[in-house]
């Protein structure tokens, strides 16, 4: 089997690459040569048989409207002018096929390349040649025949290339808006990206405010306590506690760097389920130097989603930290209660004296309320009677919904 290139086809594909204005003179000059073809072979005459107009007039006349084809692009409308004035100079010396073909592709270009209102202007204009050929023949040549056979040849001409634009351009304009909307689409989801990434940036920072400080915090006030305390047994279990809590601060160090490295994972290795933990916790504020009673009623079989789960955790730690920084010495009650659809944990403690003035200036409070407000629940914290009281209200979703 032999392959045969599509001639016409790479020639379009080659031209299609060249600038637009190259692109005119291509056009114009394959326009002129096929003239000079029709021309040479006198394939050209339409309604007079003995054409007597010189054939170097017929050749001046098509250069000068292929010569207005290279405004199709830049002015259409100019173009067209200057074509239709061509071809009444050629409808005097003898109206003949290739002036006329020439104004085909101006009239097209017009519509396709003009503005929207020469674009509309071209379907009317059309309408009015076509029946003004028709008149004319009847005006000039009283024969019907011939005035029918001027508005026949007046439609390929004419209403041919108006009707071609028109698709063209529609299709065009369709192109133009599906690219408008997928690049306003594509800038959506660029600042959806942002935006989640500003999301996940504050949520590590809140990680690292509650896991890192709220360790460092108990390691701080818990070297204190044992540094002012002469007691070798009261020393020995706060240097446990220090230890735990500094190995516990490097694994969530570890979990997040782990997190950062896995580049969206899906599995959130910092921030596991916690609330199992809440012993060990208090354990560590008890070693600080303060007395901590736990009232839990989630237990270990107990099923929470795990953002639930991580928020109430990281209230409690956050709560018991500021417990530790400003009422030191004192006793705090911790309440993590599970009433139907909500978990409730409450965080109460005594106040030393200024304790009110001094109770978390800092981004603990506001770590705490965005985190419930983050899964829908709710945040109070204040002064309470005579100590502070910090109470979280969490929604707990139904199993698939």
């Amino acid at each position: 089997m032999v392959l045969v290139p599509d001639w016409t086809r790479l020639a379009r594909l080659r031209v299609n690459r060249l600038p637009p204005p190259q692109q005119d003179v291509v056009i114009a000059v394959a326009f002129f040569v096929v003239g000079g073809l029709l021309y040479t072979t006198r394939y050209y005459v339409l309604f007079r048989p003995d054409d007597t107009a010189p054939l170097w007039a017929r050749f001046a006349v098509l250069a000068a409207i292929c010569a207005a084809q290279l405004l199709r692009r830049g002015a259409p409308a100019m173009a067209l002018g200057l074509g239709a004035l061509g071809v009444g100079v050629d409808a005097v010396l003898g109206l003949s096929v290739p002036p006329l073909i020439v104004l085909s592709d101006l009239i097209y270009a017009a519509t396709l390349y003009g503005s929207r209102r020469l674009s509309r202007a071209m379907i009317p204009m059309a309408a009015v040649l076509t029946v003004g050929a028709m008149v004319v023949a009847l005006v000039l040549v009283p024969e019907w025949r011939l005035a029918v056979l001027a508005a026949v040849v007046t439609v390929p001409f004419v209403a041919t290339p108006v009707w071609w634009a028109i698709n063209v351009r529609e299709q065009r304009d369709i192109a133009a808006a599906e690219r408008a909307n997928a690049d306003q689409l594509a800038r959506i989801a660029e600042l959806d990206r942002t935006a989640a990434l500003a999301a996940e940036r504050a949520r590590m920072a809140r990680d690292l405010h509650d896991v890192i400080s709220g360790h460092l915090s108990a390691i701080a006030i818990q070297s204190s306590a044992a540094l002012s305390r002469g007691d070798p047994a009261t020393a020995g279990v706060v240097l446990r506690s220090v230890r735990e809590n500094s190995v516990h601060a490097l694994e969530e160090m570890r979990a997040m760097i782990d997190l950062l490295r896995a580049n969206g994972a899906e599995d959130d290795l910092a921030a596991p389920a916690r609330l199992r933990e809440l012993s060990r916790l208090v354990g560590s504020a008890r070693a600080a130097g303060i007395t901590v009673d736990l009232h839990s009623e989630v237990g270990d079989g107990d099923a929470l989603p795990a953002a639930v789960d991580l928020t109430a955790y990281r209230i409690a730690q956050e709560a018991l930290t500021n417990a530790m920084k400003h009422a030191p010495g004192t006793r705090v009650r911790l309440l993590v209660l599970r009433r139907g659809a909500e978990l409730s944990v409450e965080v109460s403690n005594e106040l030393t004296g200024g304790g009110v003035a001094t109770a978390d200036t800092g981004t603990g409070l506001l770590n705490m309320r965005e985190r419930a407000t983050a899964i829908g629940g709710s945040l109070s914290a204040g002064p309470a009677g005579t100590g502070w009281h910090v109470r979280a209200v969490l929604p707990i979703p139904e199993p698939g919904g």
